[in-house]
């Protein structure tokens, strides 16, 4: 497994505790860590604690647009792990424009196969494709896309 999976994966682990148990948000990856011990490099730590807390600090904004694709689905009903999974993945599409969106989607999947259901991965997948083309689709995607080919 990457060490940028793995990184996700502890991420998804502790937006799954913070949601749970509601720790303070700077205690949490303390917490966690405290917990996993040295398995994951430094770097993998850095990547997971930025995914988290990012996700964490902008749970609002998120969760509306979850809000908005999930048709008849209170996010509260999700299921805990499906619900950070897209969490996480919608996070990332907002924040780390590194990674390519279809590669956040196909990692979304891979570690929802591992930790949810077959059935989570297809609503998981429905969910993150309408988001990012919504994404893509708004005036401040377009202006972007168009100041980087200048």
């Amino acid at each position: 497994m990457g060490a940028r999976r793995k990184a996700r994966i502890c991420a998804l682990q502790m937006l799954f505790q913070y949601d749970i148990a509601r720790p303070a948000a700077a205690d949490l990856c303390k917490l966690y860590w405290n917990e996993l011990g040295d398995e994951v490099g430094s770097e993998s730590k850095e990547f997971s604690n930025q995914l988290a807390l990012g996700a964490i600090e902008h749970l609002d904004e998120i969760d509306e647009m979850i809000k908005r694709r999930a048709e008849n689905w209170r996010i509260s009903r999700m299921a805990v792990v499906d619900r950070n999974i897209l969490r996480l993945a919608i996070h990332e599409f907002l924040k780390e424009q590194d990674t390519p969106k279809t590669v956040v989607i196909n990692e979304a999947l891979e570690i929802a196969r591992r930790f949810s259901t077959f059935e989570a991965t297809q609503f998981i997948n429905g969910i993150l494709d309408a988001i990012k083309r919504d994404i893509e689709s708004s005036p401040a995607a377009s202006s972007a896309a168009s100041s980087q080919t200048a």
